[in-house]
């Protein structure tokens, strides 16, 4: 089994017909995954999304299709500290959602990442200097 962290970008391609990058996503979760994401990378998803493509997010979620990792407000500061490093000019601004999945490649040495955000994530590392593999 494939092992994967998912970020906004793919959760809304794989449910938005019209997204370009709707193909690739869906033809790579073809094979078997176990993808994991974040609570900010869900509700930024439900953002993005329509209303009827929400509601079968939701329940592809809820039906087992993501596993959601949960964090309590005790690695909030861990999350603000992983956004002032990253966001440092000249970068671009890391959001709570890139953040949140920073820290959960640490918690659960999982570097391999589906992501749009291929800018950022090549430029994101652990604290211990390693990069992640973007799907």
């Amino acid at each position: 089994m494939n092992v994967a962290l998912i970020d906004t970008g793919p959760l809304v391609a794989l449910f938005d017909k019209g997204d370009i990058a709707h193909r690739h996503y869906t033809a790579l979760l073809a094979k078997d995954w176990r993808l994991t994401t974040t609570w900010p990378c869900v509700v930024e998803a439900c953002y993005f999304l329509g209303a009827n493509a929400v509601q079968r997010f939701l329940r592809w979620v809820s039906e087992g299709g993501v596993i959601v990792y949960p964090f309590d407000v005790g690695s909030l500061p861990d999350l603000a500290e992983l956004m002032a490093r990253d966001t440092a000019p000249p970068r671009t601004e890391m959001d709570l959602a890139d953040a949140s999945l920073v820290w959960l490649a640490q918690d659960t040495n999982t570097l391999k990442v589906m992501t749009i955000d291929v800018r950022d994530f090549s430029r994101y590392r652990l604290p211990d200097g390693r990069s992640f593999e973007i799907l």
